[in-house]
């Protein structure tokens, strides 16, 4: 499903059908909500904010498995990923070294990895099948768009199953993977050239589970339509982390 890069564009009628759907059932949501918008009232996150069936309509249109070239599974509702003009700014939820990693470094991160604990220590928790992010509004290229990282994945894979060498499969969702991830993501940094893709309405993404990626800052003169760059993100679930890891 994927080359080397671990990540590919899609556009197609049913792609373009579906977004006009959901984006205005996206934007009513948001505005209904009364989660709090974080970085400083900058992002809102919007776990499981769409409302979309488990197959992925919503508004009466399928969703465009085909089209993203994936095959069909149960889905989560999708996540509204929506950014305003301003992002990041510092907020009290956020350490100091946090805020300069999330406005150099894009937040870059790895999906499904959870950190707990005063000292952040990391465990594969969510181990997703794929991520894929349908635009849903008009916005500027400097709207604080998708980054990644490319051919990361395979950086992350080896160090991982190296970090995890030794154990039961069946515990590899136990085990603190926090100093193989960071070094991972050092070397990514210095080895995989950096991506910025702005995405059109209508417009999908589809990453290897494990790219690693982030979100720009948005730029000065940036705009886009109400209520702010808005993206809806989906990552099923597999069925383990070594299937998350040794799985093409």
């Amino acid at each position: 499903m994927f080359d080397r890069t671990g990540w590919r564009r899609v556009t197609g009628q049913g792609i373009a059908a579906w977004a006009a759907a959901a984006g205005p059932i996206a934007a009513r949501a948001v505005a209904d909500s009364t989660e709090a918008w974080r970085c400083g009232g900058t992002w809102f996150v919007g776990l499981d904010a769409l409302a979309n069936d488990a197959s992925g309509a919503v508004g009466g249109r399928v969703f465009p498995w085909s089209e993203l070239g994936l095959a069909p599974v149960a889905l989560h509702r999708g996540q509204l990923s929506v950014v305003r003009a301003g992002y990041p700014q510092p907020s009290e939820a956020e350490t100091e070294a946090a805020f300069r990693f999330r406005l150099n470094r894009d937040a870059a991160h790895l999906d499904g990895l959870i950190a707990e604990g005063p000292e952040k220590r990391r465990r594969v928790v969510e181990p997703h099948r794929w991520i894929v992010g349908m635009a849903l509004n008009d916005a500027d290229e400097g709207a604080s768009p998708l980054v990644l990282w490319e051919g990361s994945h395979r950086i992350m894979r080896d160090a991982l199953l190296a970090a995890l060498r030794g154990l039961p499969e069946a515990d590899w969702g136990k085990a603190d993977i926090t100093e193989a991830y960071q070094a991972a993501r050092k070397r990514v940094f210095a080895e995989c050239p950096r991506l910025v893709l702005p995405q059109r309405r209508g417009e999908a993404v589809v990453l290897h589970r494990l790219v690693v990626h982030g979100v720009a800052p948005w730029a000065v003169g940036a705009g886009a339509a109400a209520p702010g760059r808005m993206v809806a993100y989906f990552r099923p679930l597999m069925g383990s982390v070594a299937e998350w890891l040794l799985a093409e």
